[in-house]
């Protein structure tokens, strides 16, 4: 959510260059918020914020020892450091970003493709809790099998003080082997575990656990021992690890994070490698420059089969607290966002065969939904006031799942296109608003990930879907559903939704 960060940086200085000095001005008594107060102007006493030695260095007058972030040029005695993470542009201004305005007519070149590299791969992350919902449930017997060529159970989690394997709670972990059974219907099938989530970083005893877990040879080798025999135990392919975020101390990380993370992983791929078993190892990647700075990925890239990249919750209401964006509702899955966060791969060579596209089957635009602040304005890019109600199922003000979705279109919803982010926009109520993917713009990203020459694609979460969704993904895909047995069947989910986690 901090990505725009920069964007707002930018923007304070951008004033600066354009001689708009009354929004940043400064003085001994009004410190500045970014940067340092510089000589004082012989007219009006104050001065400019700004970085460098212009502004830094001979007469400045508050918050001196203010460091940019990036080298434009004038050393790292007013620099923090010479280049930028992830090989963003560092602007004239001394900030790092991805835009024109930071990059000086610098351009990313992106791999092109003409096949279908993504139909390799379609990851289904399946929600272990869902069970929990009052309604629009999906046991494992019930998930779609012939399309996934992968699922991903969410989540199991690590303990904080031994290091072992732990379950979300009882009833998520009696659901393992049930998931795992589906092998048994689909011999090419594969189904990994997911360890972590955003919850598992969030304040609590397992904040830092993965850092704790990162930096401890001996945590590592309680771990891996607990993690090798939990997937032998429960039929485990593989493991995804999910650590939301190493290095963001929003999210209880630590600047050792970034070298720490390639050693335990690279450490994770010789003890699997070792244990007799072909067991594969992925990870999730965040869409966004401020989280994603935290990770290697250029060390990462040779140690893991492939990246999950999570494009999908690039806006939500958090947008309302961040001052280059406001409250204004856009699409959680816009295109053009998530071309500019690969872009952040293609700056670092990493292989496009070793990326997943996310894709999400839920409903969101800045937490998915918004409570329209006018009416008569629903189209994206209009201000919204709040999170939008929640589902009769899952219950969360701003998210809807894709079922959820499906039941409200066919109320009576309006359904228009933005074509520009390749979302759908749902509005009903007068002044109810969210975006999502359906069959037209699932196949627009789909034809994306081909055209990008990635691995494949994954879906957040299988659980969230009614049917409609995968169908879609499965005949862009042309590949067949395979006939399986439902404890309860869509018919039936549809009935309770009509009796009507970040992640």
């Amino acid at each position: 959510m901090r990505l725009q960060l920069y964007s707002f940086l930018w923007c304070l200085l951008l004033q600066v260059a354009l001689g708009q000095e009354d929004d940043l001005s400064c003085s001994k008594t009004k410190a500045c918020e970014i940067g340092c107060c510089g000589p004082p102007d012989p007219t009006t006493g104050l001065g400019v914020c700004g970085l460098g030695p212009d502004f830094c260095g001979t007469g400045c007058q508050g918050t001196c020892d203010y460091k940019s972030e990036c080298d434009p040029g004038w050393g790292l005695d007013w620099s923090n450091a010479t280049d930028c993470p992830l090989n963003v542009c560092c602007s004239k201004f001394g900030f790092c970003g991805t835009t024109a305005d930071f990059c000086n007519g610098k351009v990313v070149v992106s791999p092109e493709c003409s096949g279908r590299s993504s139909d390799q791969k379609t990851i289904g992350y399946y929600e272990g809790w869902n069970l929990q919902r009052t309604c629009g449930t999906m046991a494992p017997e019930d998930i779609p099998l012939g399309y996934y060529t992968h699922i991903n159970f969410a989540f199991a989690l690590i303990h904080p003080t031994t290091f072992h394997i732990a379950p979300m709670d009882a009833g998520t972990a009696s659901l393992y082997t049930r998931v795992t059974a589906l092998k048994e219907k689909d011999p090419t099938l594969k189904v990994w575990i997911a360890i972590g989530g955003w919850a598992m970083n969030d304040p609590g005893p397992t904040r830092t656990t993965f850092s704790d877990l990162a930096k401890s040879e001996s945590a590592q080798d309680a771990f891996f021992e607990s993690l090798i025999k939990f997937m032998l135990e429960n039929g485990f392919d593989g493991v995804d690890i999910d650590w939301e975020y190493p290095g963001a101390e929003d999210r209880g990380g630590i600047p050792e994070d970034f070298d720490n993370f390639v050693t335990f992983m690279r450490n994770l791929r010789n003890r699997l490698n070792g244990s007799g078993n072909a067991f594969g190892l992925s990870i999730t990647l965040p869409a966004s420059y401020w989280y994603l700075k935290g990770f290697n990925i250029i060390e990462l890239d040779p140690i893991l089969d492939w990246f999950n990249i999570m494009t999908y919750d690039i806006h939500g209401t958090w947008d309302s607290t961040v001052k280059s964006i406001g409250p204004y509702a856009f699409a959680h899955t816009n295109l053009t966002e998530i071309n500019q966060g690969l872009e952040l791969l293609w700056r670092n060579n990493i292989n496009p065969e070793r990326v997943v596209l996310g894709l999400g089957f839920y409903g969101r635009s800045t937490y998915p939904c918004f409570t329209m602040k006018d009416p008569s304005c629903m189209h994206a890019g209009c201000e919204f006031s709040d999170g939008a109600k929640g589902g009769a199922c899952t219950g969360t003000p701003g998210v809807l799942s894709a079922h959820e979705i499906v039941q409200i279109i066919d109320d009576g919803a309006t359904v228009t296109f933005d074509k520009e982010a390749a979302a759908k926009i749902v509005t009903w109520d007068s002044d109810q608003w969210v975006s999502w993917d359906d069959a037209e713009t699932l196949e627009l990203k789909l034809n994306y990930a081909n055209r990008r020459c990635l691995g494949g694609t994954m879906v957040w979460a299988i659980d969230l879907d009614d049917g409609t969704l995968i169908d879609a993904l499965g005949g862009l895909l042309g590949r067949e559903k395979k006939e399986t047995y439902p404890t309860g069947g869509w018919k039936w989910l549809y009935a309770d939704l009509g009796s009507g986690q970040e992640e």
